[in-house]
């Protein structure tokens, strides 16, 4: 951060993919929406590719249907991938059609979609030529070809907006961080760290990639959550007032397609505490390794919606929970993988076991529990990653008992749960409803409370427990909202 950069009191703001593409709804609500200075600046946005592009590009997120990249990968001939980088192609040029309505913009980015998709199909073309030859491998270098192809989406939304902003009378500046033509090898700090030394915040509004190429890689370790680890880094090295990130949605009591949209309510104010219970249950607010840059850089983050710019959202922050209350009740669809051995008993080992068999299948743990002879790990991973997982422990325990079941998990969360009975009066409510737990826990820290129930049982889960927990306590709210007026 340089001196001119210091003390500007700026936000570094992300903004999704789905968002992203109606863009042209949002250039007097967020991308032109004046601050404290009476300007449009002060704001860093940190951008995703257009919706629907990364799926082209990678694979499909939710149905798994190969991209580019899984085409590649699995290619007997270049024919494949190459038209499928054609309809990324087409499919850019399209979205950036609707967003931009000026023809030299949209010819400016056709230019860019075109240097940037030859360029990639030239890089991979030379690949797999290379790679025909005995002495080179084509899956040593499937990681940096997946970073290559992703950085493309992240760098075309950046340069679209830009153009609609400047159109817009904004001093806009694409900032691009995908290492593109880059020979040279840097850390995600010096990256970031260099792009920014001549950005003047008071006068210059920078978008910049969601993705950044770095030494080592970010997708690595964090796949395609990437972009929140760069959004985070840049608020702590540019020392950002704020975080904010903005949603198609608020950051909800329960989801309103579930319980009703009268029924939910907006959480307004939480903590990291829960920020990391909503990661675990994959309701993310945001990365838990991006929310652990904010915390130690001690910046808040605000989540918030981006079609109701009046709204000040949900604050994130260290601040400790206020008044005991269940905040939200969430569910996600697990396997419960049971490993029951009757030599378990008094025995060290078994646990650090099955976690190093989890570590090697990349099996996310979502909840454990374990008594004298079982030990049960609730995962929230494919059906073929945990049968893997199965078959290697069968090997290390020929005589053990292995099971997985196709469950659900369904968690009430709060800043502070004490003295909410949470338990006892979620059970009380299951049972009114003929819900048979098949597990319930809950940890010592009062933050989270958590329903093990059949996978067809989760639905119902939900509405019966943010019924009990929420909705009283909404109610009463405004009960007391109307005696105080």
């Amino acid at each position: 951060m340089t001196d001119k950069q210091a003390h500007t009191g700026h936000t570094v703001e992300k903004i999704g993919g789905t968002t992203m593409s109606r863009s042209r709804e949002l250039i007097d609500s967020l991308y032109k929406r004046e601050g404290p200075d009476g300007t449009p600046y002060n704001r860093v946005f940190v951008v995703s590719a257009f919706g629907g592009i990364t799926d082209l590009l990678l694979e499909h997120k939710k149905s798994g249907t190969p991209g580019v990249y899984g085409l590649f990968a699995n290619a007997d001939n270049d024919h494949a991938w190459s038209d499928a980088l054609n309809k990324v192609a087409e499919a850019m040029c399209d979205t950036h059609g609707e967003i931009l309505s000026e023809p030299g913009d949209q010819r400016m980015a056709d230019d860019f979609v075109r240097e940037r998709i030859e360029g990639a199909r030239s890089c991979l073309i030379d690949l797999q030529r290379l790679c025909s030859y005995g002495h080179f491998r084509l899956n040593e270098h499937m990681l940096t070809i997946r970073e290559l192809l992703s950085g493309l989406g992240e760098a075309h939304s950046a340069f679209v907006t830009s153009l609609l902003l400047n159109r817009e009378g904004v001093n806009a500046r694409a900032v691009d961080l995908t290492g593109w033509r880059d020979d040279e090898v840097v850390t995600l700090e010096e990256r970031i760290t260099r792009a920014f030394e001549d950005v003047d915040f008071a006068t210059e509004l920078p978008v910049v990639t969601g993705y950044a190429q770095c030494k080592g890689g970010l997708m690595r370790e964090f796949d395609r959550g990437y972009s929140e680890v760069t959004f985070s880094q840049i608020a702590a090295l540019t020392g950002a007032r704020e975080a904010v990130i903005h949603k198609e949605f608020h950051l909800s009591s329960a989801d309103p397609k579930l319980v009703g949209v009268e029924a939910v309510q907006k959480i307004g104010r939480t903590n990291y505490d829960v920020a990391d219970q909503l990661s675990n249950m994959g309701m993310e607010a945001i990365h838990p390794r991006a929310a652990k840059t904010l915390r130690r850089a001690g910046i808040p983050l605000r989540v918030a919606n981006a079609f109701e710019p009046e709204d000040p959202g949900t604050l994130i922050d260290e601040e400790a929970a206020g008044e005991p209350r269940v905040e939200m009740v969430t569910g996600l669809g697990v396997y419960a993988l049971e490993l029951f051995e009757q030599d378990m008993v008094g025995v060290k080992g078994y646990d650090t076991t099955v976690l190093d068999v989890l570590t090697r299948h990349k099996v996310r743990i979502v909840a454990k529990s374990s008594n004298a002879n079982t030990i049960t790990h609730y995962v929230d991973a494919p059906l073929k990653s945990v049968r893997r997982v199965e078959q290697d422990l069968r090997k290390l325990y020929p005589s053990a008992e292995l099971s997985a079941r196709n469950l659900a998990i369904v968690a009430a969360i709060g800043g502070d749960l004490s003295g909410l009975k949470v338990m006892l009066r979620g059970l009380s409510a299951l049972d009114a409803a003929g819900i048979e737990p098949i597990a319930v826990q809950q940890t010592t820290r009062d933050v989270d409370v958590q329903f093990v129930v059949p996978k067809d049982k989760m639905a119902d889960t939900i509405r019966q427990l943010h019924k009990e927990l929420v909705e009283p306590a909404k109610t009463a709210g405004k009960t007391a909202e109307l005696h105080a007026a």
